[in-house]
């Protein structure tokens, strides 16, 4: 879609709320074809908020990516968006992910890149900004919070649900969905095990100890992910 834009005679720019240091080792280390800049103070997406074009979600709480120390952002990391600007300022696309349980609190799909160009194409003529696009065409859809969370879980060894760690250049994958899942499986298998070997009692203490411990480290992640209102 990069070439399409060009031949088109506009450009496409990625915005982050990293430091320009990291968007920079971004753009190498994934051998991208357009510039990353980084926002950590929020400039760009403020400015885009005052001029009405764009008022993207950003998450303050930046506490569930404590596992990645390299990671920065000073004042809260951005939600996804689109913005597609004309030179005269009109907007011709715009969608902001709104971040919920339901598509893991904004870590779900994005809309698909042919639908997004096609809308721009289709708002070039049009007198008026396009409106905010609520209901994307996406390339696949997120999967469950429920499946989400039991993911973390696993991830955590069922004892303090822990995001997946976000990788850089060099390092080894310590988690994937397949392993998590396996070891999902691994963890019912003990219980089935500790239902047959053993006292129901002692397993039903047991499993009563497991969910105290575990359900202080589920608060903490419903806490920092979001779960935003449609109307906001």
């Amino acid at each position: 879609m990069i070439d399409k834009v060009r031949e088109a005679g506009g450009e496409v720019f990625g915005i982050t709320s990293e430091p320009h240091t990291l968007a920079s080792e971004a753009v190498e280390a994934w051998d991208l074809n357009f510039p990353i800049i980084g926002d950590p103070h929020h400039e760009i997406r403020e400015a885009c908020a005052k001029r009405g074009w764009l008022n993207i979600f950003f998450n303050e709480n930046a506490g569930h990516l404590r596992n990645r120390k390299w990671t920065s952002h000073p004042k809260g990391y951005y939600q996804p968006g689109v913005l597609a600007i004309h030179k005269s300022g009109r907007v011709l696309y715009r969608w902001r992910c709104v971040p919920k349980y339901s598509n893991m609190a904004g870590a779900g799909s994005r809309p698909e890149a042919l639908y997004t160009w096609e809308a721009i194409r289709d708002n070039l003529n049009a007198d008026i900004d396009a409106p905010l696009d609520v209901d994307p065409l996406l390339p696949y859809q997120p999967q469950s919070w429920p499946r989400f969370l039991l993911g973390m879980t696993a991830h955590g060894w069922f004892l303090r649900p822990k995001v997946f760690p976000l990788m850089r250049e060099g390092d080894k994958p310590s988690a994937d969905p397949e392993k998590m899942m396996r070891r999902v499986w691994g963890f019912l298998a003990m219980w089935l095990m500790f239902l047959v070997t053993l006292p129901t009692a002692w397993v039903l203490v047991a499993a009563i100890i497991w969910v105290a411990a575990l359900t202080p480290g589920l608060i903490e992640i419903h806490k920092q992910f979001q779960n935003e209102p449609d109307e906001f």
